[in-house]
């Protein structure tokens, strides 16, 4: 009877996410079927999947931070910074170097960020939000509190301001991160790895993983991604401003753990995470749709996501 329970819980903690999306969808689509053109809408779906991409992208890269027992707040500013650098850079020498220079903002803030935590061990939550605040104060501090546009229409158009057919470039760049997430966590010996240090990472010390390369690593992929989504910012605004990405690192966790990765570590789902951050899109975009305000949205999506997480926590324990 303990057995069955056991498998009904771990069952639930593993799909829960999946069963939310479709019920929140059945929900969405019947109650919102009269309110414009209505909650199925494919142009208001596209402008979801918009909305949802970057937050995506960013949830991944937090995947692998607490599936290894890390935290990664430092991704706002780095989305920020690196739109900023991108821009700079595009309009000065061009496109390929403007990419480059961007990701190396984002994978230099990460290393810091394993640095810091492996080597000098300073706790994840202190050593990013203090990078985070760092970074933040960079940005505005080099910007002067200014955009810098954007004039490149190819650089505009690959990196998230196009369309293929219908289909949004910021969608194809979205599920290109979520595959090669979900193929490393779960296929390749890393993912593995990420898994063991964080469930115990004395025990995954002793049976011969580089803990501390380990750490490192997921902290590089996080601020990795995060310079990404801060080049696709910029793509589809048009141009690099310090405010992007601003606090999206708490929407990066919440659509992290609504996936089923744990807070504690031991337990990730890069498809779940992705999964998390469209539901979290279309709750923002049922919302508006509903005719609440900016405050009575923020109290609903609060109680949503304690009620998701609180489920899914629960369904974890024995």
């Amino acid at each position: 009877m303990k057995s069955k329970k056991l498998t009904v819980r771990t069952f639930l903690s593993k799909y829960m996410i999946y069963f939310a999306f479709i019920a929140l969808l059945i929900i969405f689509c019947v109650t919102l079927r009269n309110v414009g053109k209505g909650f199925l809408d494919m142009g208001n779906l596209w402008n979801i999947i918009r909305q949802t991409s970057l937050i995506a992208i960013l949830a991944v890269g937090m995947t692998y931070a607490l599936g290894a027992g890390q935290i990664d707040l430092s991704v706002g500013s780095i989305v920020g910074l690196t739109s900023l650098v991108t821009a700079w850079v595009v309009q000065g020498v061009g496109l390929v170097a403007g990419v480059l220079a961007g990701l190396c903002v984002g994978l230099a803030i990460g290393a810091l960020n394993g640095v810091l935590i492996a080597w000098v061990k300073i706790p994840p939550f202190i050593a990013t939000l203090g990078t985070q605040i760092l970074f933040a104060g960079v940005s505005r501090t080099v910007s002067g509190l200014k955009s810098v546009p954007i004039t490149n229409a190819t650089f505009n158009y690959i990196f998230g301001g196009g369309d293929v057919g219908v289909i949004p470039v910021l969608f194809l760049w979205m599920i290109a991160v979520v595959v090669i997430g979900q193929i490393y966590m779960r296929k390749r010996p890393f993912g593995r790895q990420v898994i063991a240090v964080g469930g115990n990472s004395k025990a995954s010390l002793y049976s011969g993983i580089n803990v501390k390369s380990t750490v490192f690593r997921v902290m590089l992929i996080s601020g990795g991604l995060a310079a990404l989504a801060g080049i696709l910012w910029a793509g589809r605004f048009g141009g690099g401003r310090y405010s992007l990405g601003e606090a999206e690192e708490t929407s990066a966790i919440a659509a992290a753990v609504l996936g089923g990765t744990s807070i504690n570590g031991g337990k990730a789902s890069v498809a779940g995470a992705c999964i998390g951050a469209v539901m979290l899109g279309m709750i923002n975009n049922a919302l508006v749709m509903y005719g609440l305000d900016v405050y009575q949205q923020m109290v609903v999506r609060g109680l949503i996501i304690l009620l998701a997480v609180t489920f899914t926590v629960n369904a974890e324990k024995e």
